[in-house]
């Protein structure tokens, strides 16, 4: 069995696709596709993969996890399945460490490591999707300030110009950890409304299911939704700019430095990537007016799927 690891860095187009793969999991297994989302991977099938409980060692918890795993995956294949599509966008980390660390997913490497190992090297392909840094930052932070968090000084959004950590610093991690797994790019501002284009490219489906394709979900809070959430907390509003629509914290000059970053990473990849992992910049036959315009994203319905933690 082929196990495909989909690993959103953009909790909307991660939550669309898992989303999809529900709706339309009945109609894959009869294809010979399976799916893992966050209700399989936050259920208890990966606790311990990264170490949480102090009275178990982690080579415990891990071993552990991995026994689970293997059973789970020798069910799948006793059903007939010959691939395995795992995806949940914390796998890799969270935008909470991501901004705590103040730089893109730190950990990825020690992370994916413990995976490698709790999948029994079984992975065979990864799939990461990746965004311009500037929005990238951008609806991290108004989820952290909707959820509680204080509005962030010009000190820190200078921090998170200046890191010298980018896509092609978090790919070689990632590299590193998977040694012989292949390695796909899909940007976001290309991929984030087309769940069935990354299926596509996934399985090589040459028609892939169509329905909830275009569900948006788990939207990033807009103005609106961040000025009440400061003003119900007794939070001082007036440092949130006025008006509709998505909240760009950043100034002219730290979005263009970003901007550049990601122009830098792109290059990179298309460059061959030293032979690390390799961009994906093509899609199927879909009409123009299914990519959604980059930044947008007012369509669907808020998902709680965040919410729970990947143990």
């Amino acid at each position: 069995m082929e196990i495909i690891l989909h690993l959103g860095a953009h909790r909307t187009a991660s939550t669309s696709f898992q989303r999809y793969m529900q709706i339309n999991a009945g109609a894959l297994t009869a294809r010979g596709i399976g799916y893992w989302g966050p209700d399989v991977t936050r259920d208890g099938l990966l606790s311990g993969v990264i170490p949480v409980n102090r009275w178990r060692t982690a080579t415990t918890q891990l071993n552990r996890a991995r026994g689970r795993i293997a059973l789970r995956v020798h069910g799948a294949k006793a059903e007939g399945l010959n691939r395995l599509i795992v995806s949940d966008e914390n796998m890799i980390g969270s935008p909470r460490g991501n901004l705590r660390d103040g730089r893109l997913y730190a950990a990825i490497g020690e992370r994916m490591a413990r995976f490698a190992y709790a999948f029994e090297d079984g992975i065979g392909r990864v799939f990461l999707s990746v965004r311009s840094q500037d929005t990238f930052w951008a609806s991290a932070l108004a989820y952290s300030v909707a959820r509680g968090h204080r509005i962030p000084r010009p000190e820190d959004l200078d921090r998170l110009v200046t890191v010298n950590r980018n896509w092609r610093e978090v790919l070689t991690d990632l590299a590193c950890a998977l040694p012989g797994v292949e390695i796909l790019v899909m940007p976001h501002e290309i991929f984030a409304g087309l769940p069935e284009e990354r299926l596509r490219l996934m399985t090589g489906l040459k028609s892939p299911p169509t329905k909830a394709a275009r569900d948006w979900l788990n939207r990033s809070p807009d103005l609106d939704t961040l000025h009440r959430a400061v003003t119900a907390r007794g939070g001082d509003g007036t440092r949130l700019p006025e008006g509709q629509g998505r909240w760009q914290p950043f100034d002219c000059y730290q979005r263009q430095a970003l901007q550049e970053a990601y122009a830098d990473d792109l290059s990179w990849l298309r460059a061959g990537a030293d032979g690390l992992a390799r961009l994906t910049e093509e899609t199927g036959p879909v009409m123009a007016e299914g990519h959604p315009p980059i930044g947008e994203t007012t369509r669907g319905h808020r998902n709680g799927i965040e919410e729970r933690r990947l143990a």
